[in-house]
């Protein structure tokens, strides 16, 4: 016999959620790198990509932003990427020192920077941002991510600031 009682399914998935994202974030706040990095930041775009992709199959649109940023986290973390979330971005301004300027939401490898979105539609002010915060970081890629597409693939952007292709 099923219990009917109204809200306690939704409790009960709210805690197991509630777990969930709380086991990822301690996991991403602890991440060491497993392995150092040598890969060009295509490359690490590739992975980040990736791992996107899939936890968007899995998912789907409609979370918010800061669940998918979790869920990244741990999923950069079992990939061995050395990442950092939420970090402080100083601005100079006027001679002056504005320690807390923007926080990026994920910083891969000291080479890629990730700006993650849950939002209808990704407009120019989103990639403006983006370049803004390559070029205050010196971070040549940017990844601007919006999770809620139907199909991801049409939720990424890529945003450059005088990157280098291989060779």
């Amino acid at each position: 016999m099923v219990d009917q009682t109204p809200g306690k399914e939704n409790l009960r998935t709210r805690k197991a959620w509630d777990q969930l994202t709380s086991d990822c974030l301690c996991l991403a706040e602890s991440a060491e790198p497993q392995r150092d990095v040598f890969m060009h930041e295509n490359d690490i775009s590739k992975v980040v990509l990736n791992l996107c992709l899939k936890i968007h199959k899995e998912l789907g649109p409609g979370l918010f932003e800061s669940v998918y940023e979790n869920i990244l986290s741990y999923e950069l973390h079992k990939a061995g990427l050395p990442f950092e979330t939420q970090v402080e971005v100083p601005v100079k301004y006027d001679g002056k020192l504005f320690e807390k300027g923007f926080r990026a939401d994920i910083i891969v490898a000291d080479k890629v920077l990730i700006e993650l979105k849950s939002v209808e539609k990704i407009s120019n002010v989103h990639k403006k941002q983006v370049l803004t915060y390559l070029k205050l970081t010196g971070i040549k890629l940017g990844l601007l991510i919006n999770f809620n597409e139907k199909l991801m693939k049409y939720g990424f952007t890529r945003v450059v600031n005088n990157l280098e292709e291989e060779a």
